[in-house]
């Protein structure tokens, strides 16, 4: 029984060494074709057999495996190569000593197997697996436009990621926030798709749906493509997004700007706000301090009520209402108090203050105001602050206290809170001349200007002597000012223009004379205050303020001053000379400084000024001034300087 059985396995077993000893036609197992990777647009260099088998290959035929069909593309015999017709023709070339192939300019349609078949040296076959990569470009990334309601009970679709022309099919990763997204069910859903563009390479699309929460309004989305290159793994990110997410309200409040204790002429904002998206519908309303219900305000779309100016009426207790379209709810706002600090016009009395000469008025001063009050009274002319508190006393009245007083009231909290009022302040007296009796410099048969000031209460009239072209202009409700165009002739250069001012209480005149301007006659600065067209008279000088210009000497004084000024100059120099000899006999020892010259410098050698101070009042000096209205310096206030260099 055993024998039989013995026998049965030793037959199959010797039937199954011969089998695998002689070998089946079609079974034997191919090796596994050489990978060679490359870059799109790139050379590929393609080795017939391994490196270290490579010998000169003489004789070699070239084929590309398309669909398990091989297409002969290229032969090399005697180490000379020849492209056969076809895609390849114009891309293949030798290298080395004809065991290389080189594949330029590589496509995504170039990814087969390539075959090398030799007969010299030996006979030979050699497979070569050829794969392509290119990296995809930058992904791109679009958002919902029309948003993601957070009641859905589907997946919303929330972004598109874009890659365009990889090769081959990227792989995409979704990010919320930087933490991967995965399927998961009526929860996150992706879904790819690709396009194989002309060119052979992939564009790939690829869209995220997904049910978003409130809390996920202000997530960050973005896309990753996964690729891979012959140097390795690589990745490329899109840029992050948010998404719009609509969620009902729960909550709607006023916010006041600007923030902090608000004042009349601010522009203020009450805007309405709430945490839904999109916002409900606003309206805002205000307490009646009269009816103590609420009425609705003008506001915007956007739940915006603008005061510009704000004014103390707007003071009150505010609301705001919230009507959610889609759900029709309606939120109310907890009542907000609006405060505007205010200042009422200032009132001063009496409003038209009118006092004599010596004797005592007084001013008040009255304001309202939901915050303390300061009061300060400031001189109009100047701004300077003559006193505190509502009440202001001008005690011994003079003529020259008339004119334009300033109340000033303010909340000193409030930075920029304030009101004024101006009242005149009149002074009953006979007219005041602001300049007296002077001179001015003209040019025969030229128009001059002449200016005449005068002030007094009641407000006085000007009028002149000469004929001419006269106006007016009121200064202040005491003050008239009069000019007067007038052709100098040599009669008027003889009599001069006399100005009378009048009112109720008196009268006052004042006398203007015309000199012609001489080169004799001009002082050393006289090119700078004295026009030799017209002469102006600035309307601005007082007499009570220091005069700048004086009469000017007879021309017979001037001859005088002249003569004594050589003569001093004469002794002084026969002085010298003196000196001078008795120093050279030796009878006069000097130190140091006796040595010293005796002399002008260069520069100053021709010129002699001689000053001559006036000792006249500042009320009795007139004021120079030439035709281009220029005024004298301040610094040469009462003095004259004859120049003797011509």
């Amino acid at each position: 029984m055993e024998l039989p059985w013995l026998l049965c396995a030793f037959l199959l077993a010797a039937c199954c060494c011969c089998r695998r000893a002689a070998g089946v036609p079609g079974e034997a197992e191919q090796p596994a074709p050489e990978l060679v990777e490359v870059e799109v647009g790139s050379t590929a260099l393609l080795q017939c057999g391994p490196p270290r088998s490579q010998g000169n290959l003489s004789h070699v035929d070239w084929f590309s495996v398309h669909k398990e069909k091989p297409t002969l593309i290229f032969r090399v015999r005697q180490g000379q190569g020849h492209s056969e017709p076809g895609e390849y023709q114009h891309r293949l070339s030798l290298q080395g000593r004809g065991a290389t192939l080189a594949l330029t300019q590589v496509t995504p349609h170039d990814e087969r197997i390539f075959l090398c078949q030799s007969k010299r040296p030996r006979s030979q076959e050699h497979r070569i697996q050829l794969r392509v990569y290119k990296a995809p470009e930058e992904p791109t990334i679009q958002g919902s436009v029309s948003g993601i309601p957070v009641n859905s009970e589907e997946p919303e679709e929330v972004a598109t990621c874009v890659g365009r022309n990889g090769y081959p099919i990227p792989q995409v990763i979704w990010y919320k926030n930087g933490r991967p997204l995965k399927e998961e069910k009526n929860r996150v859903h992706i879904q790819s798709s690709q396009i194989v563009e002309s060119s052979g390479l992939y564009t790939l699309q690829s869209v995220l749906k997904a049910q978003l929460v409130k809390e996920d309004k202000d997530a960050q989305f973005y896309c990753e493509l996964n690729y891979r290159l012959p140097s390795g793994n690589h990745m490329k990110e899109s840029r992050e997004i948010t998404v719009p997410i609509f969620y009902p309200a729960e909550k709607v409040w006023l916010e006041v700007e600007p923030v902090g204790m608000l004042k009349e002429g601010d522009r203020v904002e009450i805007r309405c706000l709430a945490d839904g998206n999109p916002p409900p519908h606003f309206s805002i309303t205000k307490k009646n301090p009269s009816t103590r219900e609420m009425e609705e305000e003008i506001s915007n779309d956007d739940g915006i009520l603008v005061l510009d100016p704000a004014q103390k009426e707007h003071s009150g207790l505010y609301e705001c209402q919230g009507l959610d379209l889609d759900t029709l709810l309606s939120l109310q706002s907890e009542p907000q108090e609006l405060l505007v600090n205010y200042v009422s016009d200032v009132q001063v009395s009496p409003a038209a203050p009118e006092s004599q000469e010596g004797s005592s008025l007084t001013l008040t001063c009255e304001a309202e105001s939901n915050q303390a009050l300061k009061f300060q009274w400031l001189r109009e002319k100047t701004g300077q602050v003559l006193g505190n508190g509502p009440v202001f006393q001008l005690h011994n009245l003079k003529r020259e206290a008339g004119g334009g007083y300033r109340c000033v009231a303010s909340v000193p909290s409030i930075p920029g809170l304030n009101r004024t009022q101006l009242v005149n302040v009149a002074i009953f007296g006979p007219p005041w001349m602001a300049l007296k009796e002077r001179k001015v410099w003209v040019k025969e048969n030229t128009l001059v200007n002449l200016s005449c000031e005068a002030s007094g209460y009641p407000r006085p009239t000007i009028s002149w002597n000469v004929n001419g072209t006269a106006s007016e202009q009121d200064q202040d409700p005491q003050s008239v000012l009069s000019t007067l165009s007038v052709l100098v002739t040599p009669e008027l250069l003889k009599t001069g223009a006399e100005c009378k001012a009048s009112n109720s209480r008196g009268k006052n005149t004042t006398t203007i004379f015309l000199e012609l301007v001489s080169f004799t006659t001009l002082t050393p600065d006289s090119s700078k205050t004295t026009g030799l067209g017209t002469s102006t008279v600035s309307p601005h000088a007082r007499a009570n303020s220091t005069s700048t210009e004086k009469k000017l000497p007879e021309v017979e004084s001037k001859g005088v001053v002249i003569v004594a000024v050589i003569v001093c100059i004469l002794v002084l120099a026969v002085l010298g000379a003196v000196l001078y000899f008795f120093y050279k006999k030796g009878k006069l020892r000097c130190g140091r400084s006796g040595k010293q010259e005796i002399t002008l410098p260069p520069s100053r050698k021709s010129e002699f000024v001689v000053e001559v101070k006036s000792d006249k009042l500042p009320e009795e000096m007139g004021l120079l001034q030439g035709g281009n209205g220029d005024k004298r310096a301040p610094g040469d206030q009462g003095e004259k300087y004859i120049d003797l260099r011509h």
